[in-house]
């Protein structure tokens, strides 16, 4: 058992709000995690509704089903009876305890209008990302507010040489292959994605062209460094774009794909203003761009490629297991100069981080991260290349000050 982030969220939101919902892709470690917090935390009675007994109860009676739960409840698998939420509401409504219902979901709730109306207002949601290195590690990672201090701390040399990191990518983080060779991990994602497929995507539409989520998988990780454009996305699967458009809604519901928005201030109209799409694990990606560790460490475009998807997991499952919260975006001027992540922290501060394989750097290297402090003015704190070298170097000192880190910076950097 892996020591998740997202545990104290989680437990001090059941301290004070009656409707708790850990959302993330299956085999995330959901179900884990709200057993684990049940035990010494939040007594309570789990239920599942992967068990088809009480699948079947549920749906066939779902106010009798919550009315006849007392005390405190965990409901696993949530969305396989949605109609459960609007009797949810109405427990609720009556009885606002703190805590009364901790539900898990595959589904993201946010982007179900229909599902999180039922409970708006009541409930707080959490979401659970696939492990972070830190949490493979087990180590306390401190990345995002290192970055957003007034001073940095220090980061001794990298201890990941290119092939590391190329079986840190391949890796991944869902915990079940972690432990697997390189060949049984991809026949699990092989296995993982049909279950998906076949599972939650059919569950949350009357879709019939599921064979065609693996192509648009394929295309969105080969396009991992630029900004989403569904139209040539469209012409080059030979999708309707309307179709194309209720498909990228999907594979966002299910947590397959992350949506990185664009960063703007006062420059709407100047800058670059489309998503960056993702994939949501870089051994998932690997996967599905049938590469191995080795071909990653011969082919240095790739290694890039899935290097910029690796580093924005990472710093999407950090973000998400702080308590402090972070606003995460990409930002473009005129297409000539971009930043990979912008993190917005507590009080509006914004750092940049730019993701480099190259283990050399030069002032090109730094331009997008100029253009975002122009920008970003006083708000401005710091911008970070993350780069294949070993040093941390600092290239320019405040107001605008810029440095460059190893990319196990990530994982290894303390507050």
């Amino acid at each position: 058992m892996y020591p998740r982030n997202l545990t104290p969220r989680v437990v001090e939101a059941l301290a004070d709000r009656p409707v708790v919902v850990i959302n993330g892709a299956r085999q995330t470690g959901k179900t884990v995690l709200a057993r684990d917090i049940v035990a010494p935390h939040h007594p309570a009675t789990f239920v599942s509704l992967d068990d088809g007994a009480m699948l079947s109860l549920a749906a066939a009676d779902p106010v009798g089903f919550i009315a006849a739960q007392s005390g405190a409840v965990v409901i696993d698998e949530i969305q396989r009876v949605p109609e459960l939420l609007l009797a949810i509401k109405n427990a609720v409504d009556r009885d606002r305890t703190p805590g009364r219902f901790l539900l898990t979901g595959s589904t993201n709730v946010l982007l179900l209008p229909r599902l999180a109306d039922s409970l708006a207002g009541r409930m707080e949601i959490e979401t659970l990302w696939p492990l972070s290195q830190g949490e493979i590690e087990e180590n306390e990672e401190g990345f995002l507010p290192a970055i957003m201090s007034e001073e940095l701390p220090t980061l001794p040399p990298s201890i990941d040489g290119r092939p590391q990191l190329a079986k840190r990518m391949v890796r991944g983080g869902y915990p079940e292959p972690l432990g697997f060779s390189e060949a049984r991990r991809d026949d699990w994602f092989g296995s993982y994605l049909t279950s998906i497929l076949q599972k939650d995507v059919r569950d949350l539409a009357d879709v019939d062209a599921l064979f065609s989520f693996p192509r648009l998988l394929q295309a969105i990780g080969a396009r991992t460094s630029s900004p989403a454009n569904v139209s040539d996305l469209s012409r080059t699967l030979g999708i309707p774009w309307t179709s194309l458009n209720r498909y990228l809604a999907l594979l966002k519901a299910t947590f397959l794909v992350i949506d990185l928005p664009t960063w703007s201030a006062g420059e709407v109209r100047r800058g670059v203003r489309t998503s960056k799409l993702y994939l949501s694990d870089s051994g998932l990606l690997a996967h599905l761009l049938r590469l191995d560790s080795a071909r990653l460490v011969a082919e240095p475009e790739r290694f890039g490629q899935v290097l910029e998807s690796f580093a924005v997991c990472e710093v999407v499952r950090q973000a998400a297991g702080r308590p402090e919260r972070y606003s995460l975006s990409h930002y473009g001027k005129h297409q000539t100069a971009e930043v990979d992540i912008v993190v917005e922290g507590p009080g509006g501060a914004i750092a940049g981080i730019e993701i480099k394989a190259s283990a050399s750097l030069g002032p090109h290297d730094f331009k997008g991260l100029r253009y975002l402090a122009e920008a970003a003015g006083e708000r401005f704190v710091r911008g970070v290349v993350l780069y294949g070298g070993d040093e941390t170097v600092r290239v320019s000192a405040p107001p605008v000050e810029l440095l460059a880190m190893p990319v196990d910076a990530l994982w290894r950097l303390g507050i």
